[in-house]
């Protein structure tokens, strides 16, 4: 029977050679998005001179700033990311360990100097990424301001930093169970993590940045309950109803093991504060980065002062370096060795000790969902630069570096060393590979920045031509670069005569020192033999791309608009404006 139409089927009549597409299922739609983008390109290296080692550092910086990675971040997301981002293991349960080992001033000392470094660092890389919201960040950075053999290295280190600590943190996240089951296989709770982040991360930007999103609320609430928490116990609120006050600070004392305790808390430290710099590298990916990047960059200053020194003042007040707990536990993310669990064991209140583990259990899945953002997206714009594998610059239709997942999830499964009676040996030399790797993208990005200042004006440009400023300039720029060298040089130091160093064999010694300062010769195993074999220039001030990547064509006229804007608002919102 021949079909008809007419106005009461309901169905428009058909023109000659007009075509409908099909909606495809969600299986079939699920699979397309896998494939790679038809838009996403990387841009291929340039003329090779007579050597055939030239390297193209032009087509680097296209290929970075042209990167189709997704940009679905809001700036809700950044500033999230910004404010609880990297609060893990580091604060909740590492500080335990450094308060045992310098006491509570050398905690106070080196968290509050790391911390003013950090700051420099963090808006060093803000107004940066503000101006450049290019794939890669800090390492693109590097090539692009300073060498890129030591761009490549830094990328590496970064990438190499964020692979190794997803295993970490996936069997960190398995020891946390066992504070309340320790029967069960870790191998079962290493299976559930890892598909957890994993998953997670198959949503693509926007999953990343929902799930920080609601990660970093629920560590922001746990800290400032510890805070108000800490306070009721230390005038003696607490079921035991003890007066505490300073008592700690006098006997045991503030300071314990002298300088070289003090010195020892400082890698602590910059572990603890690792993850940071994330909001830079979030920049690519962020659908404005004029607009959301400053906001977040500033606030990093709070999250500084109120969730690190704040926290750990109280700590300091309420537990005694001397107790034996704080260096009682099997790993790093060990609650039973976290100086917040053993505050509220201390002071008798039950049940909540139990709630500070589910907060560290979280805190720990949190950073192992960065290390495989980070990771992924460093490797990616690693290949985009023609300096990692073609393959890993793979980005399908959905706007993630699948292939860079890929390799991060492959790293997830020495998780499973968990299960095996090697589990010691093995992640202390994993944990060795990343312990420095953040001290030298700090220094990096410091340095990155001053060079960067001094393109700018060598080039004719002036300071009212940036959309953000660095607040405190290249002063504190050359602050931060200055103290993460005199870092290197005293974990050196520490690592080369380590607290208790007299009661040590030299096969102790000797594995201690290299546990602690691995970093250094692989961070110069990738520099040397690619800056000797590309032939790579330093980067001079006059010869500096300074207009790939920034995003907005007509920036001269928006940043005029925006500061006759901030012109007519009230005082206090100026005010707010500086902090926030």
């Amino acid at each position: 029977m021949e079909k008809t139409y007419s106005p009461e089927s309901g169905s428009p009549t058909p023109y000659a050679g007009d075509s409908r597409p099909a909606k495809e299922g969600f299986g079939a739609r699920m699979i397309s998005s896998f494939k790679r983008d038809p838009n996403a390109h990387t841009t291929p290296a340039g003329a090779v001179g007579a050597d055939g080692k030239v390297y193209d550092v032009e087509a680097a910086n296209r290929a970075t700033a042209e990167s189709p990675l997704s940009r679905k971040l809001k700036g809700r997301h950044l500033q999230m990311i910004a404010i609880g981002g990297s609060i893990g293991t580091g604060l909740f349960v590492g500080s335990g360990r450094a308060l045992a080992n310098g006491g509570p001033a050398s905690l106070l000392i080196a968290f509050g100097l790391i911390g003013i470094m950090l700051y420099c660092t963090v808006h060093a890389l803000g107004e940066m990424a503000v101006l450049f919201p290019v794939a890669g960040s800090f390492s693109a950075y590097s090539t692009r301001f300073l060498d890129p053999a030591w761009g490549f290295a830094m990328g590496w280190n970064y990438a190499m930093q964020w692979l190794v600590v997803l295993p970490l943190e996936i069997v960190a996240a398995s020891i946390t169970v066992d504070y309340w089951n320790d029967t069960i296989n870790n191998a079962a709770w290493v299976t559930i993590f890892l598909l957890l982040i994993l998953s997670i991360n198959l949503f693509g930007v926007r999953g990343y940045g929902e799930a920080e999103f609601v990660f970093a609320i629920i560590k922001v609430i746990a800290v400032i309950g510890f805070i108000i928490l800490g306070i009721v116990i230390n005038v003696g609120g607490a079921p035991q109803g003890e007066y505490l006050g300073g008592r700690f600070w006098k006997n045991p004392g503030a300071f314990h093991n002298g300088f070289k305790g003090l010195c020892s808390v400082f890698v602590t430290a910059a572990f603890a504060f690792a993850g940071t710099e994330l909001v830079g590298l979030a920049a690519a990916e962020t659908a404005n980065p004029r607009k959301s990047l400053p906001t977040a960059v500033k606030q990093v200053f709070w999250r500084i002062t109120l969730f690190y020194m704040v926290s750990l003042t109280i700590v300091g007040l309420i537990v005694p370096y001397d107790n034996e707990q704080l260096l009682s536990g099997s790993s790093s993310a060990d609650a039973k060795a976290s100086p917040f669990v053993i505050a509220i064991k201390l002071a008798g209140i039950q049940g909540l000790d139990s709630v500070m583990n589910v907060v560290i259990m979280i805190a720990v899945l949190s950073v192992g969902n960065s290390a495989v953002y980070g990771s992924s997206r460093t490797l990616a714009a690693l290949a985009e630069q023609n300096q990692a594998p073609r393959i890993l610059a793979y980005i399908d239709r959905k706007g993630r570096p699948i292939v860079g997942i890929a390799v991060a999830s492959v790293f997830g499964f020495f998780s499973y060393i968990a299960a095996s009676s090697a589990q010691g040996d093995a992640f202390a030399w994993l944990l060795a590979l990343s312990g420095l790797s953040s001290i030298f993208t700090w220094g990096s990005i410091c340095l990155a920045h001053i060079r960067f200042r001094k393109g700018w004006k060598t080039q004719g440009h002036t300071l009212d031509e940036l959309a953000f400023r660095s607040q405190p300039g290249v002063i504190g720029s050359w602050c931060g670069f200055i103290f993460n060298v005199l870092v290197l040089v005293v974990q050196f130091w520490v690592g080369f005569a380590p607290v208790g160093y007299a009661e040590m064999t030299p096969t102790e010694i000797a594995e201690a020192f290299f546990q602690s300062y691995l970093a250094v010769p692989v961070v110069m195993l990738f520099y040397f033999p690619y800056k000797f074999w590309f032939k790579t220039p330093f980067m001079r001030a006059k010869d500096m791309d300074l207009h790939t990547g920034i995003r907005e064509l007509n920036l001269a006229e928006l940043i005029a608009e925006e500061r006759a804007e901030k012109a007519a608002w009230p005082v206090w919102k100026r005010w707010y404006k500086v902090v926030c």
